[in-house]
């Protein structure tokens, strides 16, 4: 016996009443505030109408599919942060879009790796941050691997005063060409603090005097500042995080999720 009509268009009715309601929760918890919320809401139930009016849709179809993908949705509610997920990540990769030169722009000297490489990762970086200490090894053996990989360190003081006080060196050590002897020797040295940096700069072979300026002036706290406003934009507001391409990794949530 053929299939009817109705029974044939009813994946099609499931399709378009489950993404009405993934989407209204959608819209729901992202929403802007004020008169807008209203409007995101008046327009996504307009344009569902109108959907579900063009597929012929009876009232009585309409019901009985909204209650067969509300029972799938309530069985499957991890659907909802699989889609909320998606939704995130494609506004990250659209704000990356908005500063993607920049983020591609390094400071000088802060790059490992091969500075004409054909794939660039961009790291993200604390030194109190102890994910980002259990990264370093990896990141080396990704670096051995391919090289045609170019590295970009980006620090961001999240953690700690003395977080501010390790990036300042760093970029003073970037500015000498020991960024990358640095980096190694404070994540060896333990928690950044005035022993454990300047201990870290000698066994990097730094100018201590000169990196001591340089990480007081204007143009380092700039660079810190810069790296933030970066990050924040961006959307994401852990460490270690990595930029390749159009994809956002953060590595706290890979490594507890």
């Amino acid at each position: 016996m053929n299939e009817s009509p109705k029974t044939s268009r009813l994946p099609f009715y499931l399709l378009l009443v489950g993404v009405f309601l993934i989407s209204s929760f959608g819209v729901y918890l992202y929403q802007n505030s004020g008169s807008s919320e209203d409007s995101s809401a008046s327009t996504a139930n307009k344009e569902a109408e109108a959907a579900i009016a063009a597929a012929g849709m009876s009232d009585a179809d309409r019901k009985a599919t909204e209650a067969v993908v509300r029972a799938y949705i309530l069985e499957h509610p991890e659907i909802i942060t699989e889609a909320i997920t998606v939704l995130q990540n494609r506004e990250m990769v659209s704000r990356l879009s908005s500063v993607r030169d920049a983020v591609l722009t390094p400071f000088a000297g802060d790059v490992a790796g091969n500075p004409n490489g054909d794939v660039t990762v961009v790291e993200f970086t604390d030194y109190n941050c102890g994910f980002c200490r259990k990264t370093v090894a990896d990141v080396d053996r990704l670096i051995k691997s391919d090289g045609n990989i170019r590295l970009i360190y980006r620090e961001v003081p999240l953690l700690a005063e003395s977080s501010k006080t390790a990036g300042l060196w760093a970029l003073a050590a970037a500015k000498q060409g020991k960024h990358d002897a640095f980096h190694r020797a404070m994540f060896a040295a333990g928690k950044p603090n005035d022993d454990t940096i300047r201990f870290a700069a000698r066994n990097a072979g730094m100018d201590i005097a000169a990196a001591e300026k340089f990480a007081a002036s204007q143009e380092a706290l700039a660079e810190l500042q810069n790296n933030v406003q970066l990050m924040q934009t961006i959307g994401f507001n852990g460490t270690p995080t990595f930029i390749i391409g159009d994809q956002v990794i953060e590595a706290p949530k890979v490594m507890t999720g």
